[in-house]
């Protein structure tokens, strides 16, 4: 199959699968813990939180427009449950459709604010796993000083590093079906937070949006303070920060990803000694075929390889 229609096909089959044929999530109960934002006051994060008799803590950040429901996250929940491991799947602010806030692909405070929930204290390992979006958030986090000193590996799946380079690859025609979905989630957080306070943008009008760049221009940057989309992803890329993280952090990459192109990623991928960039010549956006080999030295499905991994320490086998 050329490789533009195979991450096509591997990019929308997961998710019509997962639509078709849902697979049960693990048994877990509703999570929150609160932060406070120096702009709206106190917020609530929530999400669904698995239980186990251990001391390991796998966290799950999801995509842009994504939730704690996305079929990834349920994917990587049940290889969590599986291999015994407690499981926190995280709705970013504003993810879990209760109109508190939104959030941006920087935001780190609400992965600092789970992190430091008193009902995950007794945790002694974690490990970070962040699909697209939410694995840029992972990797900003990382390159911070204040890194939790539990997180002992991490991993990230079809992550942006250039925010600038991203958003226009996505803004080409050709990837317009996946704009319009990324745009669709991204709405429907907004709807629900111009409901319950002021917002930049009346809704009729961040309804009316078609392009990223738009989106982080008049709903993102003034929300947070940027000058603009240029500032916000000048300031929040990741990319220049690579070589600030000392965590293991196991970076995969599909080589035809329709939605995070590789030639966006590539002049970035060697930046940081502790990153370990894994470029997969078969997959999509964050969906990949059965028995495909991450180079990590584990075996199973690819959460199951990933899981091993991070459970290792982000060290090989021997």
């Amino acid at each position: 199959m050329p490789s533009s229609l195979h991450g096509h096909f591997w990019t929308l089959w997961p998710r019509l699968r997962g639509v078709l044929r849902p697979a049960p999530p693990p048994p877990s109960r509703h999570w929150r813990t609160q932060l406070w934002d120096p702009r709206i006051g106190e917020l609530t994060l929530s999400g669904r939180l698995h239980e186990s008799g251990g001391r390991e803590l796998l966290l799950l950040v999801h995509g842009l427009g994504g939730s704690h429901r996305s079929p990834y996250m349920v994917a990587a929940a049940r290889a969590a449950a599986a291999r015994g491991l407690a499981c926190l799947r995280l709705d970013l602010r504003g993810a879990d459709r209760r109109g508190g806030d939104y959030y941006h692909a920087g935001l780190t405070d609400d992965l600092r604010a789970a992190l430091g929930a008193e009902e995950l204290a007794r945790f002694e390992r974690v490990y970070l796993l962040g699909y697209s979006l939410g694995g840029h958030v992972c990797l900003r986090y990382l390159a911070e000083p204040d890194v939790d000193p539990r997180v002992v590996a991490a991993a990230t799946v079809c992550a942006p590093l250039d925010l600038r380079a991203g958003a226009l690859a996505i803004d080409q025609p050709a990837r317009r079906p996946y704009r319009a979905h990324v745009l669709r989630g991204l709405k429907a957080i907004y709807a629900e937070v111009a409901r319950r306070r002021e917002v930049p943008l009346a809704l009729r009008e961040a309804r009316r949006i078609t392009t990223l760049r738009e989106w982080d221009e008049r709903i993102v940057a003034p929300r947070f303070g940027f000058a603009g989309a240029e500032d916000y992803w000048r300031s929040q890329s990741a990319a220049p920060l690579l070589h600030r993280v000392r965590v293991p952090t196991a970076m995969i990459v599909t080589a035809a990803d329709p939605m995070v192109p590789l030639c966006t990623l590539e002049p970035h991928l060697r930046r940081g000694l502790a990153v370990r960039p894994c470029v997969l010549p078969l997959g999509g956006h964050v969906g990949f075929p059965a028995g495909v080999d991450l180079g990590l030295g584990t075996s199973g499905s690819v959460e199951a390889q990933l899981l091993a991994w991070l459970a290792g320490g982000g060290r090989d086998p021997s």
